[in-house]
C-alpha cells in the first residue's frame, strides 16, 4: 500500500511552500496583463473601435505635437507612446508632477482654484494669467462638479479623482457659462489626462444650466471605467462679467434614453489635501497638458518671430540690450569737453510749493530716436494724443486737415459729419425747388444738422422725430428701400484732396501732462541731434587721435532749459580702433551764452558756430560743455525696498523675477529688501533663503500694513548713503535694462528718477499690452540714499493708517531741496493688473448662502 510521503513533505516544506507563492505570483501578474489590455482606456476611439473626432479635436489641434501616439491600435505599445506624445512637449520644462496620495478621508471633495479679477471669457484666456496653474488667488475644495460662485471675470480649475459607481462604458458632457472644459485620465495619473469635452473655444459660446447638448464638443463617446479603480479629471472655467456663471459636468451609462446627473460627492475625491500648506508651496499642484496647452515660443535659428500684438513696442530696440554691450574706458572721457556750472532754471529749491503742487514742476524730457511708448493700439478708444477735442473728432474727424481739389462739378456738394460713419441720406426732390436756388445763389456751408433723412413734411421744422421701434436711426449701414418721389444722393468716389505733412510731435510741450495716458515720450529733431553728435564725436576723436567711428545712435535724452541751455543724455555705439564694439554713456550739455550788448546786430552774425540751428541762434555761441558734478556712477548699489502682507504669489512672482533680471545681467550689484507686515500665506524669509538673488534684506513687522512706514524702515536699513533706493511696488514686470535705467537717471544731490509705469488692464499681459501709461503716479522713485535722508524720507506719521498720495507729498519735499526728478515712459515697464479683494488689511464679508 502507497503511503503518503508526510515525512519529506515536512522536510520540503519550506520549498514547498516558497513554489506556490511564486506559482500564484505569475498566475495573478497574467490576470493583471491581460485585464489591462482589454480595459485600457483610449479616449481617441469610441465604443465599436470608431476613431473618436468630436471630444479630442481642440485637443489635437492645438497641440499636434501630442497626438503623434494615437494613430495605432490598442496594444501594450499604447503606453510608450503616450509618453512619447508627452515627451514632445518637453517634460522638463513643464515640470510633470503625479503626487497621487491616497486617503479616505479625501472622499467627497475635490480640489478648487480660483484666478480672481481676470478678464475674459475662453479658457485659451486664463492660461495667459500670470499665476495660472500654480499660484491661484484661492485655494479651497468643492462638493460636486456644479459650481456657481455668483462672481465675474474669474477662472476656475477644479481637480481630484473620479470613483466610477460600476464597471462599464460611460458618457460625459460638460455644460457651461462662459468656456469650459472638461479632461480625463486613463488612470490616477495626470500625465494621462487627455480632452474629452467642452464648451467654446472663442470665448463666444455658452450654455445655459443643465443644457448638455446644445454644442456637438459637450458630449464625449463612450468611456470605459471600471468601478475599483480612480481616474484623475480636471476641469478648466472662464467666466467673464456677463451671464449666469456656471459649470457643470453630468455624466452617465452610455446607453440610449438615459439622462446625465451631475457628478456628486460620492464619486469624487481630493487629489490632495491643501489645507495646512502655505501659498507658496506648490510642488504638490499638478501640471498637465490642460494647464500647459499653450507653450512658450522656442527659439528657432531665424531668431524670435515677430509679436502679434499691435503694440510697437513691443518690437525689438537697441535700448533694450544696451546694457550688455562693454563700457568705454572712462580715462577715453577725460578732458574731451571743457567743463561747465550746472545749474539750471527750472530747479525750484527752497520755493514754496503749496501740498501736491510739485506735480506742476515736474517737466518730461525729448527723446531721440522714437521709443514707440505711444501707445497707438490704445487710440481706437483714447485719442488724446490730437489737440482736438473728442467730441469734435467724433463729429467732424480730422477733415479740417485735408483741402478737397476742385471739382468740375459741385452743385450738392457731400460732407461726412463722422469719418467712421458711412451715411446714407435721401432728399426729398419736391423740397429741393428752383425757387430755392435762385434765392440763394450761393448757398451756405453744409450744416451737418440739416442732413435728415426721410424727413416729415408735416413736421415742424425745429422737431426732430424719435425713430419709432423698428425703424432705422439716419446714420444707418443699412439700406432703406427707395420710395417714389425720392432721389438717392450721389457719392463722388472720384474726389480727392491735398494735404500738408503733419508731425502732431511738434504741437506737444514738456510739461508734464496729466490728461492724456496713451501719448508717448517727446520726439527729439533729428537735426538736432546730429549737430550735438557732430560736434561731440569731433572733440572725442581730437582727444583720442581718430579711434572711434560711429556705429549707431542708440538713444539721446533732452532736458530743455531755453534760458540756460540743454542737458543730453547721450549714448552711443562705438567703434573703437576698428576692432571692438564699445558704448558711450555720458551727460552733456550745451551751455547758451547770452550775447552781448550789440552782438545781435547783422555784423556780429557770422560769429556763431558752424553747423548752428535754428534752436541755438537766440544765443551767440553756444558751448558743448562737460557738466560739473552730473556723472553717473556705473556700478552703484540699487536696493529695491518693498513692504508686502498676505501676497504670496506676488511675492514669489517678484522673487523670481529678481533671480531672472540677476541671471540675465549678471549684475551683482542690486539688492531686494521685503518688509513683511506679518504675513500667513507664506514663509517669506524662506523663499528668500532659497532664492539666488545676491542680496537680500528680510525684515518683519507687526501690525497693520502701512506703505509708507514699511518703505522707511527698509530703507534704514541701509548703511551706505552713496548707494541708490528704488522704492518699488509688488505687481510690477521689469524689462531687463531697469537697472541701467535706474543707475543713469539718479545722481547724488542733482537727480532723482520717477519712471512712468503702463498699467495693464484687466485680461492683459506683457506680451499683449493693453493699458495706459500711470501718468500720475509717483510710487515707483530712485533716489540716492543720501538725498532721501536729507528731505526726511517718507512722511510716516501723516500717512500712518493710509496710503494713497504719499507719493505726491514726496515729490513736493524732494523738488524743494533743489533735485531734479527725471520723468521718461520706460519701455516694456508694466504694472500688472490685479484683484484688490483680500489685500493688505481688507477684511472679506460673510459669503452669503445661496
Amino acid at each position: 500500500m502507497l503511503r503518503f510521503p508526510v515525512k519529506k513533505i515536512r522536510k520540503q516544506f519550506k520549498l514547498l511552500l516558497l513554489l506556490v507563492l511564486l506559482t500564484s505570483a505569475v498566475w495573478f501578474t497574467y490576470l493583471h496583463i491581460n485585464q489591462g489590455k482589454t480595459i485600457k482606456l483610449h479616449f481617441n476611439y469610441g465604443k465599436d473601435g470608431e476613431r473618436q473626432t468630436e471630444g479630442t479635436d481642440a485637443s489635437r489641434k492645438r497641440d499636434t505635437r501630442s497626438s503623434a501616439g494615437h494613430h495605432k491600435s490598442e496594444d501594450t505599445s499604447d503606453s510608450r507612446e503616450d509618453e512619447a506624445g508627452v515627451s514632445t512637449i518637453s517634460i522638463t520644462a513643464l515640470r510633470f508632477l503625479c503626487y497621487c496620495p491616497k486617503n479616505s478621508s479625501y472622499k467627497g471633495q475635490a480640489n478648487l482654484h480660483v484666478y480672481e479679477d481676470w478678464c475674459g471669457s475662453s479658457v485659451a484666456q486664463l492660461r495667459k494669467n500670470l499665476h495660472f496653474p500654480l499660484y491661484p488667488h484661492t485655494r479651497t475644495t468643492v462638493k460636486k462638479l456644479a459650481v456657481a460662485p455668483k462672481w465675474k471675470n474669474y477662472g476656475l480649475r477644479i481637480f481630484g479623482f473620479l470613483h466610477p459607481y460600476r464597471d462599464g462604458d460611460f458618457q460625459f458632457s460638460i455644460s457651461s457659462d462662459d468656456n469650459s472644459e472638461f479632461w480625463l485620465s486613463s488612470d490616477e495619473s495626470p500625465l494621462n489626462a487627455r480632452l474629452l469635452v467642452y464648451v467654446g473655444q472663442l470665448g463666444t459660446e455658452w450654455t445655459a444650466p443643465g443644457e448638455f447638448n446644445k454644442f456637438r464638443s459637450q458630449s464625449s463617446k463612450s468611456a470605459h471605467l471600471i468601478s475599483s479603480r480612480r481616474y484623475y479629471f480636471e476641469i478648466l472655467h472662464k467666466q467673464d462679467d456677463k451671464g449666469s456663471d456656471h459649470v457643470e459636468v453630468g455624466w452617465r451609462p452610455f446607453l440610449p434614453g438615459l439622462k446625465y446627473e451631475v457628478i456628486d460627492s460620492a464619486y469624487i475625491s481630493l487629489y490632495t489635501d491643501e489645507s495646512s500648506l502655505k501659498m507658496n508651496s506648490v510642488e504638490h499642484i499638478p501640471q498637465t497638458l490642460a494647464s500647459h496647452i499653450r507653450l512658450p515660443e522656442q527659439s528657432s535659428p531665424q531668431g524670435p518671430s515677430q509679436p502679434q500684438h499691435g503694440a510697437d513696442m513691443l518690437k525689438p530696440d537697441p535700448r533694450d540690450t544696451f546694457y550688455s554691450t562693454p563700457m568705454i574706458d572712462p580715462a577715453r572721457l577725460e578732458n574731451v569737453l571743457p567743463a561747465c556750472l550746472y545749474s539750471p532754471t527750472y530747479v525750484v529749491k527752497d520755493f514754496p510749493i503749496a501740498r501736491y503742487q510739485g506735480l506742476q514742476f515736474v517737466y518730461l524730457s525729448f527723446v531721440y530716436p522714437n521709443d514707440f511708448t505711444r501707445l497707438t493700439h490704445m487710440e481706437r478708444e483714447n485719442k488724446c494724443f490730437y489737440r482736438e477735442s473728442p467730441i469734435y473728432l467724433e463729429r467732424f474727424g480730422f477733415y479740417k486737415y485735408m483741402k478737397m481739389d476742385e471739382e468740375e462739378d459741385d452743385d450738392r456738394p457731400f460732407f461726412f459729419p463722422n469719418a467712421d460713419v458711412r451715411v446714407t441720406s435721401y432728399l426729398r426732390t419736391s423740397e429741393i425747388t428752383q425757387s430755392q436756388r435762385d434765392q440763394d445763389p450761393n448757398p451756405p456751408e453744409f450744416d451737418p444738422e440739416m442732413n435728415r433723412s426721410n424727413r416729415d413734411p408735416d413736421a415742424e421744422p425745429d422737431a426732430e422725430p424719435e425713430p419709432e421701434e423698428g425703424e432705422l436711426s439716419d446714420y444707418s449701414y443699412e439700406e432703406v428701400e427707395a420710395r417714389p418721389g425720392w432721389a438717392e444722393e450721389s457719392i463722388n468716389w472720384q474726389r480727392t484732396f491735398s494735404v500738408n505733412p503733419m508731425d502732431f510731435e511738434l504741437l506737444r510741450s514738456d510739461w508734464n501732462d496729466l490728461r492724456c495716458n496713451v501719448s508717448g515720450n517727446l520726439q527729439l529733431a533729428e537735426s538736432e541731434v546730429v549737430d550735438v553728435l557732430a560736434q561731440y564725436m569731433e572733440k572725442l576723436n581730437e582727444r583720442n587721435g581718430g579711434i572711434y567711428t560711429l556705429l549707431r545712435i542708440i538713444n539721446v535724452e533732452k532736458r530743455r532749459d531755453s534760458a540756460r541751455g540743454n542737458r543730453y543724455l547721450v549714448e552711443l555705439e562705438l567703434m573703437e580702433r576698428g576692432r571692438s564694439v564699445v558704448r558711450l554713456s555720458e551727460y552733456i550739455y550745451l551751455l547758451l551764452h547770452r550775447s552781448r550788448q550789440g552782438d545781435e546786430s547783422p555784423e556780429n552774425t557770422d560769429s556763431v558756430l558752424p553747423g548752428a540751428t535754428a534752436w541755438s541762434t537766440a544765443y551767440a555761441k553756444p558751448l558743448l560743455c562737460q557738466p560739473v558734478m552730473l556723472q553717473w556712477r556705473r556700478d552703484v548699489m540699487v536696493h529695491f525696498v518693498v513692504p508686502v502682507k498676505n501676497q504670496a504669489r506676488w511675492v514669489q512672482q517678484f522673487i523670481s523675477d529678481m533671480e531672472n533680471l540677476h541671471r540675465q545681467t549678471k549684475d551683482d550689484n542690486f539688492s531686494i529688501i521685503i518688509v513683511d507686515f506679518e504675513s500667513e500665506d507664506m514663509d517669506v524669509e524662506q523663499a528668500l533663503r532659497e532664492s539666488s538673488v545676491p542680496r537680500y534684506e528680510y525684515l518683519r513687522r507687526d501690525g497693520n500694513f502701512e506703505r509708507s512706514a514699511g518703505l522707511q524702515i527698509g530703507v534704514d536699513t541701509i548703511d551706505d548713503g552713496h548707494s541708490i533706493v528704488f522704492l518699488c511696488d509688488l505687481h510690477i514686470h521689469f524689462p531687463m535694462n531697469i537697472l541701467e535705467s535706474i543707475r543713469k537717471h539718479c545722481v547724488e544731490g542733482r537727480l532723482a528718477f520717477a519712471p512712468i509705469v503702463m498699467r495693464l488692464s484687466c485680461g492683459s499681459s506683457p506680451n499683449e499690452p493693453d493699458g495706459y501709461w500711470e501718468v500720475n503716479g509717483f510710487g515707483l522713485f530712485g533716489i540716492y540714499k543720501s538725498d532721501f535722508d536729507k528731505i526726511g524720507g517718507m512722511n510716516t506719521e501723516e500717512f500712518k493708517d493710509r496710503w494713497g498720495g504719499e507719493d505726491w507729498e514726496l515729490l513736493d519735499r524732494v523738488l524743494q531741496n533743489g533735485l531734479e526728478v527725471e520723468r521718461l515712459r520706460l519701455r516694456n515697464f508694466f504694472h500688472y493688473y490685479h484683484s484688490k479683494r483680500g489685500m493688505w488689511n481688507a477684511q472679506n464679508k460673510k459669503t452669503p448662502k445661496g
